[in-house]
């Protein structure tokens, strides 16, 4: 089979996607359920049309688009990603694996390839927490995460239900019918930019995913008391910005103490009450992610952050709480996915790298159902969720040339 990648017909779905934003060039915004969300999915229900591909939309609005293949009744094979962008953010984080899966089967085609089992490009609902505060809310409810009252209870920061926003997008079928059963594909492949600089540094151009590592995300609201900054004297004060400061710190120290290299910790919100610079700070909320490829170090690491809040704040006289928001399993990558992925390299004469995804994504979930893997592709600098990210066009094609090889394998299981 001798395949051909399109990249011009990439490169102009990319340009295409990256217009559907709701900020102005270079950066893309792209929030779900938005007008510019429609707009794009508007795009790509007729590129997948043009493709000969036939379209199912659930309820939450993740989109499948199935090649029929030779038997029709298996378990099909699939891939696919994103394109919701946060904002201000850039056009290659998820975009590149909905139309590098839909290139991948107009590459198949066009080489007259003949699946057994059918192929289908899936298009997930929301993997950014842009909207709802919650990330791979597509797959998370496919997977069986989250069900129908958990979906139903979630609002945006204006007080929208999930419900009227979804309805107000043409999307009203039941919430009952998103999850999927285990089984219901034999595989997934997702497609991405890495994210990160390993691949570039090391001149690797792809990526074969191993395990995906798994985020938790606290909440910390600390409780001190305001006063005027200028009446009342440093003895006396209960400073809540100081203290979450301090734990700020602690979570760093956390991740380097966790006995893992692979723990990082982030603390990515820190707000502060009431926000006036002639008052002490009376309230401070932190919200930090932590993450690794394995449970045990990340929730080491967890515990040492709720230790060294009791400390700090006993000693500082202030009042917290901590909230666990969620604690997604990390996930291994499939050995006969890997495998495949590793084969196709082979067959395309391109070196790889076994590695592992630090950034979490939808096959995070995929993984609860089905035989998962991961292509990685280089991005200049490891830049991603900004208006500079980039990948180059040919790092693009080898990577689609991977995932058709892959497809093709998995097609056959």
């Amino acid at each position: 089979m001798q395949l051909t990648i399109d990249t011009r017909a990439i490169l102009a779905d990319l340009d295409a996607i990256a217009a559907c934003s709701s900020s102005p060039p270079p950066g893309v915004t792209r929030v779900v359920y938005s007008e510019a969300d429609q707009r794009a999915r508007a795009y790509l229900r007729a590129r997948c049309v043009e493709a000969g591909l036939a379209l199912r939309e659930d309820g939450l609005g993740n989109l499948f688009a199935r090649w029929q293949g030779a038997e029709p009744g298996a378990p099909a094979v699939a891939s696919g990603s994103h394109i919701d962008a946060i904002p201000d953010a850039g056009r290659y984080d998820g975009t590149v694996g909905v139309v590098g899966a839909l290139e991948a089967i107009r590459a198949l085609r066009r080489a007259g390839f003949q699946p057994r089992r059918p192929i289908e490009l899936l298009l997930f609902t929301s993997e950014e927490p842009t909207r709802f505060g919650v990330g791979c809310l597509g797959s998370r409810a496919l997977a069986g995460v989250l069900g129908p009252a958990n979906l139903r209870a979630l609002r945006d920061r204006e007080g929208a239900s999930l419900d009227e926003l979804r309805a107000a997008a043409g999307f009203g079928a039941p919430l009952e019918q998103v999850r999927l059963s285990i089984g219901h594909y034999a595989a997934f492949v997702e497609l991405h930019i890495e994210q990160g600089p390993i691949l570039e540094n090391e001149g690797v151009p792809i990526g074969v995913v191993r395990a995906i590592a798994a985020p938790a995300a606290l909440r910390v609201r600390i409780r001190g008391v305001g006063g005027h900054a200028g009446a009342v004297l440093m003895l006396g004060r209960r400073d809540a910005l100081l203290a979450g400061a301090e734990v700020a710190l602690a979570v760093e120290r956390a991740a380097l103490g966790s006995g893992s290299a692979d723990t990082v910790a982030t603390t990515g919100v820190f707000q502060v009450e009431p926000g006036a610079v002639n008052a002490i700070p009376s309230g401070a909320t932190l919200e930090i992610d932590v993450r690794d490829v394995a449970p045990e170090p990340r929730d080491r690491a967890i515990a040492a952050i709720r230790d060294a809040v009791v400390e700090i704040c006993g000693r500082r006289h202030v009042q917290a709480d901590v909230e666990l928001i969620n604690a997604d399993p990390p996930a291994t990558c499939d050995t006969g996915v890997v495998g495949a992925i590793m084969a196709a390299c082979s067959h395309t004469g391109l070196h790889h790298q076994v590695m592992v995804s630090r950034a979490y994504h939808d096959s995070l979930f995929m993984a609860r159902i089905c035989p998962t893997g991961m292509i990685f592709i280089p991005c200049r600098g490891g830049v991603s969720h900004r208006p500079d990210e980039y990948a180059a066009p040919d790092a693009i094609e080898r990577g689609v040339q991977v995932l058709a090889e892959t497809l093709a394998r998995l097609s056959a299981w």
